[in-house]
């Protein structure tokens, strides 16, 4: 986080100084959206020294042990607000009406199928078996010239079904709120960051699995600690490297900002909301593509009662308030952003024809304005099936990390003699699968028409997954948990909002609270062919 970084068109950071090694990290925002020459001057003046300045979007990231800090910092007529991101970093999610498009006509970009059965644990790939990717992949499993940036962790870049696919010079690590390409400072040192890249695009090399958009490229792009915290200014350093990069799209798997619900109306929160959402927006404006997970709390995210988890950290330090719409999850209710709820391997019963409705993982919050499309998640209790049968989705893992439950893997090479891969759930292990198809989309329809503003416009991508989604309507019953487990025999229902409410499922089969529009489907985004016809 120390270095000076800049892409082929703009600084992205300027790196003026090392975090001191105590104090507070701050996020400044400026009223302009627009950094003056005299920020360092100004923290320093405040009692702070500038630590990292993203005059893209108006924010500046700076370090004080000065109580004042603040507070002298607001005595600038320049400067619209400022917040300690002390505490307020949050944990990853995962757990053991857009712009019509045009005709669908294929793009410029080269592109080359791919083959799913000779990889040795795709039998063990449910998921990907539920959303069409072989079928898919006889199409084309992606373009190396599309780069999906996974905002996570990190990854463990010398996994073997990785490693084709790292694309280093695109690659950064954000911790701190200053971008360092150094890949020591990009491993992976909580395991999650690895395990979405795999859903994303791990190799067509007919060994381990094989993701969704397995020729395309991936940028690490990490922002959690080894902790699996995320901090704001991670999380802004990390959409505003997207953005000067022009990466394609990007997977984000977690919550951003002090508390789950950010609560726009609370004058610290507000600060952080608004930098972050800067943030994003700027990616966006760049042609990034945002996808992102609904989250884990079985919520209502469009009718917030309750939140009992936040802030995550430090441990412990949680506590009950109450919240409403003025309250926000970033980076999922960020408009534009394309929201993801996860399924498990279970048929739904819901009383149409269609055999491919898969019924909402338990723990799956959800939003009639928030959730776009859902994709496999996996859910150990209420969504196993025959080809699933813990229900969890498998996917790659660091060697050098524990994992409850695995598959190894013996590579034949003395630098890397065992390939790990980890069974999770999550609507972390959801929304990498939407941002694998939405590679494919940009893979098989983009083109290098207009780079500064990305091969395919966010809008077009969005509206591409949502037209070739599978539609599923709200479910009419609800199995019972699974025998063997701790909910064997169960209901459903025990798993109720954090208020205390049941969950529901509100809308219809075009769009509706718990599905969006509904299941992502490789097969149809790659053909450009409406929902339900695979």
């Amino acid at each position: 986080m120390k270095k000076f970084i800049a892409c082929g068109v703009a600084a992205v950071a300027m790196a003026v100084a090392a975090p001191a090694a105590l104090g507070s990290t701050y996020v400044v925002l400026y009223k302009q959206q627009a950094v003056g020459g005299n920020a360092a001057s100004t923290v320093q003046k405040a009692g702070g020294t500038l630590v990292a300045s993203y005059p893209q979007i108006g924010v500046v990231i700076a370090r004080s042990d000065s109580a004042s800090f603040r507070d002298n910092l607001l005595k600038d007529s320049s400067i619209e607000n400022a917040a300690s991101t002390d505490g307020f970093g949050v944990r990853v999610d995962g757990t053991p009406a857009p712009e019509a498009a045009d005709n669908g006509s294929p793009g410029s970009l080269p592109n080359s199928p791919s083959t799913d059965a000779d990889e040795t644990l795709f039998p063990l790939q449910w998921d990907m078996q539920q959303i069409h990717t072989p079928q898919a992949h006889a199409i084309t499993g992606g373009s190396p010239a599309v780069v999906v940036g996974d905002i996570d962790t990190g990854t463990d870049y010398a996994h073997p079904d990785l490693a084709p696919n790292i694309d280093f010079a695109d690659s950064a690590s954000c911790l701190g709120g200053v971008a360092d390409p150094a890949p020591a400072a990009w491993q992976d040192q909580a395991g999650h960051g690895t395990d979405t890249a795999g859903t994303i695009l791990a190799a067509d090399n007919s060994f381990g699995i094989i993701g969704v958009a397995p020729n395309v490229k991936l940028a690490t792009i990490r922002a959690g600690d080894a902790e699996g915290f995320f901090f704001p200014e991670a999380v802004i350093c990390a959409f505003v490297w997207a953005g000067t990069h022009h990466i394609d799209v990007t997977n984000n798997s977690y919550f951003a900002d002090p508390f789950l619900y950010n609560c726009r109306n609370d004058p610290v929160q507000r600060a952080l909301w608004k930098a972050e959402q800067r943030a994003i927006r700027f990616a966006m404006n760049q042609g990034v593509t945002v996808i992102a997970a609904e989250g884990n709390e079985s919520d209502d995210l469009s009718h917030p009662q309750v939140d009992v988890t936040s802030p995550d950290f430090p441990p412990g330090s949680e506590q009950e308030r109450e919240v409403t719409n003025a309250c926000v999850v970033v980076p999922v209710e960020i408009s534009g952003v394309v929201g993801v709820t996860a399924t498990g391997d279970l048929q739904q019963t819901d009383g149409d024809s269609d055999p491919t409705d898969y019924l909402k993982s338990y723990y799956s919050s959800y939003g009639v304005s928030s959730a776009d499309v859902t994709a496999p998640g996996g859910d150990f209790y209420f969504g196993r099936s025959p080809r699933s049968v813990n229900g969890l989705v498998l996917s790659t893992w660091p060697s050098y990390l524990p994992c409850s439950r695995s598959v190894k893997e013996d590579t034949g090479s003395a630098t890397y003699p065992t390939a790990v891969y980890c069974y999770l759930q999550g609507t972390s292990m959801a929304s990498p699968h939407v941002a694998g198809v939405a590679a494919l989309i940009i893979s098989r329809f983009g083109d290098l028409k207009n780079p500064q503003n990305g091969k395919m416009r966010p809008n077009q991508v969005e509206a591409y997954l949502q037209q070739t989604a599978d539609p599923q309507p709200c479910p009419t019953a609800f199995p019972v948990g699974a025998p063997g487990t701790s909910r064997a025999g169960q209901p459903y229902s025990i798993f109720t909002r954090p208020s205390g409410d049941p969950q529901s499922c509100q809308g219809g089969p075009g769009h509706n609270s718990w599905y969006g529009a509904g299941e992502a489907d490789a097969l149809n985004a790659v053909t450009h062919a409406s929902g339900n016809n695979s």
